[in-house]
């Protein structure tokens, strides 16, 4: 028997960790990204903090994460969107071109940034030339994305569990090398930069991972489990992130000035094996990340295309995905990974507050509301007629 909210159904093919669990996964493998996953992102808007100010920020970001996600589930939920496209053509009306237009500059702008951080680790690791490790990455992203829905999902799925793995033994390591250091470092932390600034300022550009991974959420059809999943979202993303600050506390500040600060602390805890099997840890955090937003960019094509009578094939996937990584390659080579984190990710995060976080709080929690109400005083009358 199937399961209906508010008119949608529920198939059986969609499992428990299909409807909660997926989403959250998704949106990390979203958010985790270049500079998450190397942990330059967290030394630029983070440890500027101090420890504790830090610490403080994440939670911050996290929660907004987890709000702007259950409001941003449940208005796909009541408009029938799977795909960003048809979202905002719902919650911008006739402005909704504005959005292509933010979504495909914050799509160059983080593939540029997971291309340069692909290039510091095999020059870091493996001492190739920077532009063999971003092509060995975009190649990696054009074939995953090009296969589909299903492709995307399992890489979501089985690299969660590899990186929540390599987190762990990394944490372990890193308390067991150097952690009277941390303890230290927080004892003696009198930092008051603003916190509060700079983790909305991370979430804020952050969050644009509720967008892309909107395809996974057509497993979601009922408000329940949009907003479960919704709230998972923030705690998911952000739990590698503390773990990671934690460690680097140890070496709190000169790390800040480290291009790669996991390889920072992967140098001196001197654990050669572990060293390599971290870097092959990020490089396949970058390569979801960036099939996840990949993937994003296909479904909006192929949702044109459906609706112009047309097919979106897999070599045509497989174009379009090389044709934007491409792009991609030039500014990566051209800016650096420093550069584009610090200064493209700020732009970013006031774009997208403009034409998508502003219109979602105001005319997107209107329709929320209004379509809860709805699906409530329907649930009312069906128990009343049975």
């Amino acid at each position: 028997m199937a399961l209906t909210d508010g008119g949608a159904e529920l198939t059986p093919r969609s499992s428990r960790f299909q409807r909660l669990w997926l989403p959250g996964f998704a949106f990390k493998a979203v958010v985790i990204g270049g500079g998450y996953a190397t942990g330059r992102e967290l030394v630029e808007y983070f440890l500027p903090s101090g420890p504790r100010g830090g610490l403080k920020g994440m939670l911050l970001a996290a929660l907004a994460w987890s709000i702007i996600c259950v409001i941003t589930f449940l208005f796909a939920l009541a408009s029938g969107s799977r795909d960003y496209r048809s979202f905002f053509r719902s919650l911008l009306g006739k402005f909704w071109p504005l959005f292509d237009i933010a979504y495909l500059v914050c799509t160059v702008l983080v593939l540029s940034v997971f291309g340069a951080a692909a290039g510091e680790i095999g020059a870091a690791v493996f001492g190739w030339p920077r532009v063999l490790g971003t092509l060995c990455l975009l190649l990696g992203i054009t074939l995953v994305a090009g296969w589909g829905n299903e492709s995307v999902e399992r890489l979501f799925k089985y690299v969660t569990v590899f990186l929540y793995a390599v987190y762990a033994v990394f944490i372990v390591l890193a308390f067991t090398h150097f952690g009277a250091r941390i303890a230290q470092n927080f004892a003696s932390d009198r930092t008051t930069a603003p916190w509060a600034v700079s983790g909305l300022t991370y979430a804020g550009y952050n969050i644009i991972g509720a967008i892309v991974i909107l395809p996974v959420l057509r497993h979601v059809t009922t408000r329940r489990d949009a907003i479960i999943a919704g709230a998972l979202c923030g705690p998911l993303a952000m739990a590698p992130a503390i773990a990671f600050f934690l460690c680097m506390i140890a070496y709190y500040p000169q790390i800040g000035s480290a291009t790669l600060p996991s390889n920072f602390l992967l140098e001196r805890m001197n654990v050669p094996l572990f060293h390599v099997i971290f870097q092959v840890m990020i490089f396949a955090a970058l390569l979801e990340s960036g099939t996840g937003t990949v993937h994003g960019v296909n479904e909006r094509v192929a949702a044109v295309c459906r609706e112009s009578g047309r097919g979106f094939p897999r070599f045509s996937r497989l174009g379009f995905s090389s044709g934007l990584l491409v792009i991609s390659i030039f500014i990566a080579a051209r800016f650096g990974l420093v550069t584009l984190i610090a200064k493209g990710y700020r732009f970013l995060a006031w774009l997208l507050l403009l034409v998508y976080v502003a219109p979602l709080l105001t005319t997107g929690l209107r329709r929320v509301w209004r379509h809860g109400s709805t699906a409530g005083r329907e649930d009312s009358s069906q128990r009343r007629t049975e």
